[in-house]
């Protein structure tokens, strides 16, 4: 996962379980007719289209078929014009950078990845396209709601009366990232090599004030400091990593897109600042509307979306 000053996550991907993945790897790919199905603004969706929604949909065990493929291919239209007139989508490389998380997840290459998709009648396309769509439009929610959600200072005061008067307490992290870069051409014949150099190097990790030093002793090693961090904003995969790592120690290693990682845990500490607290405020708030299903602002711009589009079935 591709970490900086925020950290975000692709769940919109994981549903599309391994198991499930592999129980249709040998079907026979669903034919790619061209015939016109719907029109949606101008943009035309095929049976094709359908045909591969509908594969897709199998591999992540849902029912609905065509009925089903097409509402959320229609949905995902008009999310991708508004994603692009506002201009929030995600770059080809994020997208590619998940396609290969998410088969790294699942211990496939990307190339493994492709293959089953395509036997499955999905192919590699239909499956970037909906990342594309599940990793932008959250920004673009956000984007457009996201300084409403904001809480001001008096809803800080009352959400801390309702805690008794004080802050809430939280864990403040200072990471720096450590990685052993594995370039794409040659990730299946070093992995492993890098991997047994990177687990050795962490007893030797000197501290973050020296690390720059300590990286040129090894072969293409990158050290990026990720800054404060706070404990509701670390990402789900690292987060177990980081708690069980002690202040001033490493946490275990990683396979990554970009090669072998682990994090440095150069300062941790226990806070309590008017950041900390919003911070943790929305992180009540974003698991209580997960718990609901889904932001209910995602659907409300939907829905408003969809009442001013050209709907065409044909």
């Amino acid at each position: 996962m591709m970490m900086g000053g925020k950290f975000s996550i692709v769940r919109a991907i994981a549903t599309l379980a391994l198991a499930g993945v592999l129980s249709f790897g040998g079907a026979v790919a669903a034919k790619a007719a061209s015939e016109v199905k719907v029109i949606v603004n101008n943009t035309v969706i095929t049976s094709g289209d359908i045909a591969k929604r509908v594969a897709f949909l199998r591999l992540q065990r849902q029912g609905g078929g065509a009925a089903e493929a097409k509402k959320q291919l229609v949905d995902e239209v008009l999310k991708r014009a508004e994603i692009a007139r506002v201009q929030q989508s995600v770059s080809t490389q994020e997208v590619d950078a998940a396609f290969a998380r998410f088969a790294a997840g699942n211990k496939l290459s990307p190339e493994q990845l492709g293959k089953i998709l395509d036997q499955a009648g999905v192919g590699v396309e239909h499956f970037k396209q909906y990342i594309a769509v599940q990793m932008s439009w959250p920004r673009l929610v956000n984007f457009r709601y996201g300084g409403a959600n904001r809480l001001a200072g008096g809803d800080l005061v009352k959400r801390m009366m309702e805690g008794g008067g004080d802050k809430p307490v939280t864990t403040e992290y200072f990471l720096q990232q450590v990685i052993f870069v594995i370039p794409a051409s040659k990730r299946g014949a070093i992995t492993g090599k890098r991997q047994a150099e990177a687990d050795a190097s962490r007893s030797k990790f000197p501290g973050c004030e020296t690390s720059k030093v300590f990286a040129a002793n090894y072969r293409d090693v990158s050290i990026r400091s990720l800054g404060r961090v706070l404990a509701q904003q670390l990402p789900e995969e690292w987060k177990p990593l980081i708690q069980k790592a002690g202040d001033g120690m490493t946490t275990g290693t990683r396979v990554t897109e970009r090669g072998v990682e682990y994090l440095a845990i150069c300062k941790k500490r226990q806070v309590n600042d008017d950041t900390a607290a919003e911070i943790v405020f929305r992180a009540e708030d974003i698991g209580k509307q997960k718990k609901g299903g889904e932001d209910p602002n995602s659907e409300q711009y939907l829905e408003e979306l969809r009442s001013k589009a050209q709907i065409v079935n044909k």
